[in-house]
């Protein structure tokens, strides 16, 4: 059974950082590009970060690029995003999916960010 299962999430202040992780289970992790998404309340999901499958290539967001680096650890199917100098815009519920350079084949359930004063 395939299963993302993101966590790492909470309420930060701005300015502040946070580290999302989302562990894979159910299919081969090293094969799969990974990426992190992001949705607010009111908005289309969109594409946050995307790591290739060993790593050797790694894109962001216009908006997170310089603040948020993303990662992985393929011994333990495990991607990482690592959140610095959070704003309040960055508020939103962080979803990871799995899958091909064009396609995503898997979604987790997210995890909710919120950056509050």
């Amino acid at each position: 059974q395939v299963q993302l299962v993101e966590s790492g999430g909470g309420v930060v202040q701005p300015g502040g950082s946070l580290r999302l992780s989302c562990v894979a289970s159910g299919f081969t992790f090293s094969t799969k590009t990974m990426r992190w998404y992001r949705q607010a309340p009111g908005k289309e999901r969109e594409w946050v970060a995307r790591i290739s499958s060993y790593s050797d290539s790694r894109t962001y967001a216009d908006s997170v690029k310089g603040r948020f680096t993303i990662a992985r650890d393929n011994g333990k199917s495990t991607v990482y995003l690592q959140m610095n100098s959070l704003k309040p815009d960055d508020t939103a519920v962080y979803y990871c999916g799995a899958g091909s350079s064009l396609s995503i084949d898997y979604w987790g359930q997210g995890t909710q960010v919120t950056v509050s004063s």
